[in-house]
C-alpha cells in the first residue's frame, strides 16, 4: 500500500470526507511547489471544515421545513416598491434573534410576506441557528393530537426547541379555548426565542379572536411588545402563477 493510499485510509476511517475529497487536487498543488508542509495541512483542514459547514447547513434547512428553501437573493423587491425593503434587509442581519425578539409581516394576501418568512428563517440557518417553519393551523393541530394521546410535553418541547420558529398565516379566524391555551404555554416556553409570524391582520386587530381577554392580553403582550412590525403592501404575485401568465423575475413569494 503507498502512502496516498495509506492517508486515503485513515482519512476515511476518521470520516475526513472534506480532506478526502479534495486531496488529489491538493497534492497536485503541493507538487506543483505551490503549497508548503503547513501550507498544504491548513488548506486541507480548511476543505474539511467547509465540508463540514455545508453538511450541517444542509441538514438546518432540512430540519426546518420550509416550504420552499427562499433566500432574500430570490426576492424581486422592483416588483413592489412598498415592501419595506431596507426594513427587511436590517432584519436579515438577524439582530433580532440575539435579542431574544420576533418578526410580525402584516399585510394583504400575495404580496410575499410568506417568502421573507422563510428567506428570514433560512438565513438564521446560514447563521448557524436552527429554525422550523409551520402553518399556524397544522402547529394547533399538532399539540391538540398531543392531549389525545398524551405527549403534549414532548410536542410542546419540540415547538419550543428551534431558535427562530415560523409561525404562517397566524390569527387567520378565531382560536377555540384550548388552542389559546397551548398557544400561551408554547409562547411562554419559548421566552427568549424569536417568532417570525406573517398575518393578514395588523397585530392590534388580533385580540377579538381569542375567547378569553386575559389570556389574549398574556400571549400578545409577550408577543407584540416584543416584535418588529412590518407592512407588507403592493400588488399580489398570485396572478403571476396563473397557467398561460408568464412569470416574473424572482422566487414565488406568495403569502
Amino acid at each position: 500500500m503507498t502512502h496516498r493510499h495509506q492517508l486515503e485510509t485513515t482519512l476515511r476511517t476518521l470520516k475526513l470526507s472534506g480532506m478526502l475529497d479534495t486531496l488529489e487536487a491538493r497534492l497536485a498543488q503541493a507538487t506543483a511547489g505551490e503549497l508548503g508542509h503547513l501550507e498544504f495541512l491548513q488548506v486541507l483542514c480548511e476543505d474539511e471544515i467547509t465540508r463540514r459547514d455545508t453538511a450541517a447547513l444542509a441538514r438546518r434547512v432540512r430540519q426546518a421545513r420550509f416550504e420552499h428553501a427562499a433566500t432574500l437573493e430570490e426576492f424581486d423587491f422592483a416588483y413592489n416598491p412598498k415592501v419595506p425593503a431596507a426594513t427587511i434587509r436590517d432584519l436579515a442581519t438577524l439582530r433580532f434573534v440575539e435579542a431574544g425578539q420576533s418578526v410580525i409581516l402584516h399585510g394583504p394576501v400575495g404580496v410575499g410576506k410568506t417568502m421573507i418568512a422563510q428567506a428570514l428563517g433560512h438565513q438564521a440557518c446560514r447563521r448557524g441557528y436552527t429554525a422550523a417553519f409551520v402553518k399556524t393551523s397544522r402547529l394547533l393541530a399538532d399539540l391538540a393530537g398531543g392531549h389525545a394521546d398524551r405527549t403534549w410535553g414532548t410536542r410542546l418541547r419540540r415547538w419550543a426547541k428551534p431558535d427562530v420558529l415560523v409561525l404562517d398565516d397566524f390569527a387567520m379566524r378565531e382560536f377555540t379555548t384550548a388552542q389559546a391555551d397551548d398557544l400561551y404555554e408554547l409562547i411562554t416556553e419559548r421566552t427568549g426565542r424569536s417568532f417570525i409570524l406573517t398575518a393578514n391582520r395588523a397585530a392590534a386587530d388580533w385580540y377579538p379572536l381569542f375567547p378569553n381577554p386575559v389570556v389574549a392580553e398574556s400571549i400578545l403582550d409577550r408577543l407584540i411588545n416584543t416584535a418588529h412590525h412590518v407592512h407588507m403592501d403592493g400588488r399580489s404575485y398570485r396572478p403571476n402563477k396563473r397557467p398561460g401568465t408568464r412569470r416574473q423575475q424572482g422566487g414565488d413569494p406568495t403569502g
